[in-house]
């Protein structure tokens, strides 16, 4: 089944600044994710931008922020995104089959909301070099339960070029520079 950028959107979740220093690796995975999202705002799809409870966790970090450009924040309590109605509303709207998924904590927030994804009837797409949790063995077997719940698993680079679909054009050409 090939992913195709008309056909996906990208849920970014939780990447905060009182979340983002305590995570394992948490800077080769917030450079990952902004390579992946400015790829993906090259490609044209809408981004989904949840925090979790903001006023505890902070704004989401300046890198993805940066890396996305103009969004809109949805706040959650949930741990998954999809527990919360204007999210779920939101992501219904975009008419979008496939769910590109990024973010942290990767046991939590992360794994519940491609559960739900993929319950609510979407393709979850989990980018593996971009999520993370405190401890590397929370992150592998969130990525081994994402995967028996149906998810699909992927990286960054591998997604990017496989909804670029050709080598050629500008976007090949941004595609190209991003994964070096």
């Amino acid at each position: 089944m090939r992913i195709k950028a008309e056909d996906s959107a990208v849920l970014v979740i939780d990447y905060q600044e009182r979340l983002v220093p305590v995570i394992h690796d948490n800077t080769a995975i917030v450079e990952k994710s902004a390579m992946l999202l400015k790829g993906a705002r090259a490609l044209g799809l809408p981004f989904i931008m949840p925090r979790q409870y903001p006023k505890g966790l902070g704004d989401i970090v300046d890198e993805i922020k940066e890396a996305v450009g103009d969004y809109t924040p949805f706040d959650k309590l949930s741990f998954s995104a999809c527990g919360e109605q204007e999210i779920m509303d939101h992501i219904r709207s975009l008419g979008k089959k496939n769910i590109i998924v990024c973010g942290i904590e990767a046991h939590v927030c992360v794994l519940q909301s491609v559960i739900d994804l993929k319950e609510a009837g979407f393709t979850p797409v989990l980018v593996a070099d971009c999520i993370g949790s405190r401890f590397p063995y929370d992150k592998e077997l969130a990525l081994a339960r994402a995967k028996q719940e149906g998810a699909l698993l992927t990286t960054a680079e591998a997604i990017l070029f496989e909804m670029t679909q050709r080598a050629g054009g500008d976007t090949f050409k941004t595609i190209s520079k991003l994964v070096k």
